[in-house]
């Protein structure tokens, strides 16, 4: 009978960027990740608000440093990067969380700006970043990417398009890079969350929400950013080495349920 392997299940002293950490799924993973013994990265276009979660961070005895970071510059996302990797001696995980609110119809004048920012900051960004990370990942013991899409990348929403091709567009890429970096022991997932209470859903109003979630979700709710940062870190780990390419829905049941 083969020996039986005991795979850690600990992110302890192992560094991990988060883009996009200011505030909701973001903010969350980077205090689960924190919680956890990470050291994390957190990073957001809005210096103050990553500052911000450091703070809580270190309050709660974690380690955290703040940089402000533009997704949609390469020189700021090379640089941001170099940096991280100088400050924490290397990098070992790359969560892909940042992301905008975009919703245009498609014979709006505004479509062609609002596509070209979407793709920007959903998908181009998330390349960039991990082209640039790669050296790095290369060189770690567990090396990790994830990448935050949309449950909108499995079934769409009228006048979200920009966000939905862009969120597609990162499934595609998850699963390409997967195969392709699988060579390096680099493992490459994506997380589809669903209908998640956070900034960009606070413009509903809580009686929407509670009519849709009990409408289309299997569990009859919103997620909270807590939810989905759980299941990012439990893609991190270092007994997760032979999970990759997957695409999960974190969406309590929507793309399950059929009617």
């Amino acid at each position: 009978m083969a020996e039986f392997r005991k795979l850690s299940r600990s992110v302890n002293e192992l560094t991990v960027l988060v883009t996009g950490a200011a505030s909701g799924m973001g903010r969350a993973t980077a205090m689960v990740f924190a919680a956890e013994g990470a050291n994390v990265a957190v990073t957001d276009i809005t210096a103050a608000g990553a500052k911000a979660v450091v703070a809580e961070i270190v309050a709660d005895g974690g380690i955290a440093k703040a940089w402000s970071l533009d997704v949609a510059n390469r020189d700021d996302i090379n640089a941001v990067i170099a940096d991280i990797a100088a400050d924490f001696g290397g990098l070992d995980i790359v969560i892909n969380n940042a992301g905008i609110s975009v919703r245009v119809a498609i014979d709006d004048e505004g479509y062609d700006e609002a596509w070209s920012k979407g793709l920007a900051v959903m998908l181009t960004a998330h390349q960039r970043t991990i082209r640039a990370a790669l050296p790095h990942l290369r060189r770690s013991k567990c090396p990790r990417i994830v990448n935050i899409a949309s449950t909108e990348a499995l079934g769409a929403t009228a006048l979200h398009s920009p966000y939905s091709a862009a969120k597609a567009g990162v499934v595609g890429l998850t699963r390409s890079l997967a195969v392709e970096l699988g060579r390096d022991g680099i493992t490459v997932n994506c997380i589809c969350p669903g209908p998640i209470t956070t900034g960009m859903t606070a413009r509903i109003a809580d009686e929407h929400k509670a009519i849709y979630a009990k409408r289309r979700t299997a569990l009859g709710r919103y997620g909270c950013p807590e939810e989905v940062a759980h299941m990012t870190l439990s893609l991190c780990l270092p007994a997760a080495s032979f999970l990759t390419g997957a695409v999960i829905a974190v969406d309590g049941g929507l793309m399950a349920r059929n009617a």
